[in-house]
C-alpha cells in the first residue's frame, strides 16, 4: 500500500490548489447499483490521505442524498478540501425517466441554499452550472452565480458541457475557474472548442468520466447483461449491443501499453488525461469516480505514470473509431451545440 501523496496544481487563473486528480462522488449513492456505504466512506478517507482535495457532487445525484451523503467528511475536512456541487438538472421523483433543464436566477437561487442545507456548509468552494439551457443567455445565468460569489455563499464559478464561445461569454461577465465536461481516449470533442478556450482564458479542465465510467478499465463490457438493472450505464450506446463489443475491441492498444509497463488499462487511460495538460497547456484535474479504496489509490498511482510519445501515438487513434454516443441524447452536451 502506497501512501505517496499526488502533487497540486492551481484550478485555473486565480482559483484554489488542488491535487492534480479529483475525486467523482456521483457513483457512492446514485446511478451505479448498489452501494457499500462503509466502504464508500472509506475511500473519501483514503482519497484525502493520497492527497485528493477537490470533491466533486451535484445536487441531482439522487434528489440531493449525495450531498447528504458525503457531508459529514466535508465537515470533518472542511479546511484541507475543496467541494464543488452543481445546479441546473431538474428530476421528477415521480418519474425517474424525466430530465429538464433550468438556468433562471429563481431557480438558481433555490438550489444553491438547498445544497448548503444539505452539505452543512456556508460557502460552496466551486459551484457549478450543470448543464446549459439555450434558452436563457449565459451572461445572464453567470451573473446570477456571481451574485452569490458576492454574497459569500460561493467562492468559484464553474461550467459543465458548455462549448468554447460559451466559455469566453461566461468568462466576460465572471472569471470562470473550472470548465467540467467529460474527456477521455474514447471521448474528445471537447478538444475542438472548449479546451482552446479554456487554454486561451487560463481556465482549468477538469474531466468527468476519465475512465469512461469504467468501461476503459476493462470492468465490464456489455453494460446490458453485467450491470445490475438499476446502473445508468445501461441507457449509454455506446455500452449496449454491437457497440459494446465494437468498443471492447479498441481496449487493445490500452492493453498492449498495460502489460509493457507493468500497469493496469485504467493506469493508461488516467495518465492520458493527465497529460493533456501538457499537450494543451492548461491546467487538467480529472475526476474519476470510485467507492472502493483499492481503486483510489489504483487512480492516484496513474498521476506518475508518463506515457512516451510511440505509447501516445497507439492511442491517437482510438476515440475516431467509438461507436455510439456517451448518452442517448447529446443535445445537453456541448457536441449537440457546436
Amino acid at each position: 500500500m502506497t501512501n505517496v501523496k499526488i502533487e497540486r496544481v492551481a484550478l485555473g487563473k486565480g482559483g484554489p490548489e488542488v491535487g492534480v486528480q479529483g475525486l467523482g462522488c456521483m457513483g457512492m449513492s446514485f446511478a451505479y447499483g448498489p452501494t457499500d456505504e462503509t466502504e464508500a466512506r472509506a475511500t473519501l478517507e483514503r482519497s484525502l490521505e493520497l492527497g485528493v482535495t477537490l470533491y466533486d457532487t451535484a445536487d441531482m445525484y439522487g434528489l440531493g442524498e449525495n450531498e447528504r451523503f458525503i457531508a459529514p467528511f466535508v465537515q470533518a475536512h472542511r479546511e484541507e478540501i475543496v467541494l464543488a456541487t452543481k445546479f441546473a438538472v431538474v428530476l421528477d421523483p415521480e418519474d425517474p425517466t424525466y430530465r429538464g433543464i433550468r438556468n433562471d436566477r429563481p431557480y438558481l437561487r433555490q438550489c444553491v441554499e438547498g445544497s448548503l442545507r444539505r452539505l452543512g456548509v456556508d460557502e460552496i468552494d466551486l459551484y457549478y452550472l450543470h448543464r446549459r439551457d439555450p434558452e436563457v443567455p449565459i451572461e445572464e445565468t453567470v451573473g446570477a452565480m456571481a451574485e452569490l460569489v458576492r454574497e459569500g455563499k460561493v467562492k468559484h464559478l464553474g461550467l459543465s458541457e458548455v462549448t468554447g464561445n460559451e466559455l469566453r461569454a461566461a468568462h466576460a461577465v465572471h472569471p470562470i475557474a473550472a470548465l467540467q465536461s467529460e474527456w477521455s481516449i474514447f471521448s474528445r470533442d471537447v478538444e475542438r472548442t472548449a479546451v482552446p478556450a479554456a487554454a486561451e482564458l487560463g481556465v482549468a479542465f477538469v474531466p468527468y468520466s476519465p475512465l469512461g465510467r469504467g468501461f476503459l478499465t476493462g470492468s465490464f463490457v456489455s453494460a446490458e447483461t453485467e450491470l445490475s438493472a438499476d446502473d445508468f450505464r445501461r441507457t449509454i450506446p455506446r455500452f449496449t449491443g454491437d457497440n459494446a463489443a465494437a468498443n471492447a475491441a479498441l481496449l487493445e492498444p490500452v492493453r498492449t501499453i498495460a502489460e509493457a509497463r507493468g500497469a493496469t488499462l485504467g493506469h493508461v487511460a488516467l495518465a492520458w488525461v493527465q497529460q493533456r495538460a501538457q499537450v494543451h497547456g492548461l491546467p487538467v484535474v480529472p475526476i474519476p469516480g470510485t467507492r472502493r479504496r483499492t481503486r483510489v489509490e489504483e487512480n492516484s498511482a496513474a498521476t506518475r505514470l508518463v506515457l512516451d510519445k510511440a505509447e501516445l501515438a497507439l492511442l491517437e487513434p482510438i476515440a475516431d473509431k467509438v461507436a455510439g454516443g456517451r448518452y442517448a441524447d447529446m443535445t445537453h452536451t456541448s457536441a449537440g451545440r457546436e
